[in-house]
This record gives structure tokens, sequence and C-alpha cells, in this order.
């Protein structure tokens, strides 16, 4: 980004709609996700219900942290955004904010974010807050997203990060079960992000973004589609040892239905018919929502875990 657009002057608005910008800036539905994701990894780490107020802690600093990682990539990422007509509605986009006045907003909330944590939960979790927003602005933005087509893949790491701040707030650690459920976001992300980009393929082409099906065919696009979400549901069920049947029942039902789902995605794509994505794209979020739906109920009714069989 030149030095020009950084005091590029942004047209005359309303408080309201200046406020909304900000805002905009933050994306807030990829905040939503992250938290359906922290509480329930905070639930496990106490198998019960931790105090009230360290959720609300977590959650607000979490979404600072979130909001400040957004913020800064919708600065680095301004020129893509423009290009693109699924992100030429964003603030920087429509130079509805100056680029200058964005990038400090997300170091501010950053710098806000560490403090917050800190103060409030503990210097682990701000530390991983801190690493989140570096990794996703330092390694996928600025690096892996223009260069590869394995980009979302590694890139997606920093989506996992919210259930390792969760289980660290509760604990003061990190054990397996929290690298459990960072694995199954980790191998979740790339078939949800990828049925997107099949949508919006020629937008990523146009921008110059090698997602994967704009360098690979949409069968080849689908097969990983389907690789990635049978390694998610196994890496579900990994959880079975700390957890109780509720858990595993909803993991297990929920992860054939996901699967079977990549498959007819896949069998329509390998016979030429024609296919919608977004519906892949949607529902791998519900089938998400129900797994740690479902971790947060089974943590909080307590029954008895399943354990290790050896």
């Amino acid at each position: 980004m030149s030095a020009d657009s950084l005091v590029a002057e942004a047209p005359s608005r309303s408080p309201r709609q200046v406020v909304g910008a900000y805002v905009a800036l933050t994306k807030p539905r990829v905040i939503e996700l992250l938290l359906i994701t922290t509480i329930p990894a905070m639930l496990l780490a106490q198998r019960g219900l931790p105090p009230l107020w360290l959720i609300a802690c977590t959650l607000t600093g979490g979404t600072l942290a979130a909001g400040s990682a957004n913020a800064l990539n919708c600065f680095v990422d301004a020129d893509i955004d423009s290009v693109m007509k699924r992100t030429t509605a964003r603030p920087l986009a429509q130079n509805a904010i100056p680029p200058r006045n964005a990038l400090i907003f997300g170091i501010v909330l950053g710098i806000v974010s560490f403090a917050f944590l800190w103060i409030f939960v503990n210097l682990m979790s701000a530390a991983f807050a801190v690493a989140t927003i570096l990794f996703y602005i330092f390694v996928y933005t600025l690096v892996l997203k223009r260069r590869t087509s394995q980009n979302i893949i590694w890139g997606g790491m920093a989506g996992c990060m919210p259930v390792i701040i969760g289980w660290s707030a509760v604990t003061g650690t990190v054990e397996w079960p929290a690298l459990v459920m960072f694995g199954v976001i980790f191998f979740w992300t790339p078939p949800h992000t990828w049925a997107l980009a099949m949508k919006f393929k020629e937008d990523y082409a146009r921008a110059g973004v090698p997602m994967l099906p704009v360098v690979a065919t949409a069968q080849q696009v689908t097969r990983q589609i389907v690789i990635y979400s049978w390694i998610t549901v196994v890496c579900t069920l990994a959880l079975a040892p700390v957890t109780s049947w509720i858990y595993v029942a909803v993991a297990a039902v929920s992860g054939v239905w996901f699967a079977v789902f990549a498959h007819k995605l896949h069998n329509v794509v390998r016979r030429g018919g024609s296919t919608n994505t977004m519906k892949f794209f949607h529902m791998s979020n519900l089938y998400l929502m129900l797994v740690f739906c479902g971790l947060a109920v089974d943590a909080v009714v307590g029954l008895p875990v399943l354990r290790w069989p050896f």
C-alpha cells in the first residue's frame, strides 16, 4: 500500500456511518464463529461451568483480538478487496475510512486485547491472542495468501487459536484435548473455505489470489474436500476419552452427515453436473456449530467420561 493511499481522504459521512464502517472492519460475522468455539473449549477445560466473569473477559479479549486481526487484514488486503465483487462493500474498498485510520485502529485493538487479557485472564491467553494476530497478518495475509494454493491450509491456523485461548484461560496450560479441538478446526477450515472459493473462483483469479479452485480442477478440489472432511470427523471423535456418550453421539451423527454431503458434492462434480457449493459452505458452518454445541452440553451435563479403553 502506497504512502499516498495512507493519507487518502474518506468522503464525508455521518457519525453513525463512520462507526458502522469501523465495526465492519472487524468482520463481526467471522468473530461470531470464533466465539462459538471458545466457549465450549472453556466448558470442556472446566468440565462444567467456569466463572461467568472469566467467560465474559475471555470473550471480550478474544473479540478485541479478532477485531484487530480482521481490521489489519482489511488494511493489507485493500487492493484485493477493491477488485473482488464479494468484498467491494468493505470499508476501505468503499473509501469509507482513511487507510491510515484503519491501520491505527487495528493496532490499538491488538494492544488493548493483550492488556485486557493479561489483566483480567492471564498472560498465557494474552500472549496467544497476540501471536494469533501476528500470524494472521504476517504469515497468512502477507505471505501465504498471495503466493500458494496451500494458503488456507496453514493460514487457517489463526482461526484455530480461540480454543487454545479459551482452554488456557481456564487452566493456565495447554493440554491435549485443546490440541485436538485445534485440529478439528484446522482440518475443517480448508473444505469450508474451498467451497466458498469455488463459488467465487473468478473473483480470486481476478485478484491474483491462488486459492485451490483457481489452480486446480473442480474435481480435484472436491476430492480434497472429501479427504479433509473425513479427517475432521475422525479428529472430533478423538475427544471421546474426555467426553461422555452425549458428545460422541452428536459428533458421530453430524460427522457422517458432513462427510456424506462432501461425497455428494464430489460425485456431482465428477459427473459434470451443476453444483451449488454454497450449500456445503453453509452446511459446514452448521456442522461445526453442532459439534461444539454438543461439546458444550456434554461438559455442562457432566456425565461420566468414556476415558481411554486401555
